[in-house]
């Protein structure tokens, strides 16, 4: 990544150049935000054919993210585009921590959640944030 972005690092693997190692904070004002999130990036063969594939390790409670760390995002999906750069992506999903979008979910529950009772949605993203994102 040329420019650095704030609050997102992202590491080559020094065995594997397809594969980084990337680190996002939680955005300020956001239930996440404290939160050292870590995620996976890997560049398929067809890359930039093909957009990358990213998927969070640390656990996290968010509508568009599922248990297994999967990222809903179009730009992920039907709105690659091979003149998209790894730092937009990142940005994207830096982006989506600060505005969840329950009406797109990948996690069901969580979604429904979010819709019917935000604020206890929020705090159950806090909650997972302070358990599992934050280094004691």
């Amino acid at each position: 990544m040329q420019e650095p972005v704030p609050g997102i690092n992202a590491i080559p693997d020094e065995n594997n150049a397809r594969y980084f190692h990337v680190i996002v904070t939680g955005p300020t004002d956001s239930p996440f935000e404290g939160g050292v999130f870590k995620l996976e990036l890997f560049l398929p063969e067809d890359y930039p054919m093909s957009a990358p594939k990213v998927r969070f390790i640390t656990k996290i409670y968010h509508p568009n993210i599922d248990r297994l760390g999967r990222i809903c995002l179009d730009v992920l999906k039907d709105k690659w585009s091979p003149a998209l750069q790894i730092r937009t992506i990142l940005l994207s999903i830096q982006a989506l921590l600060s505005a969840p979008n329950p009406d797109d979910p990948l996690a069901n529950d969580v979604a429904e959640l979010w819709k019917v009772n935000e604020a206890e949605a929020i705090k159950n993203a806090r909650e997972w944030t302070q358990k599992y994102a934050v280094e004691d």
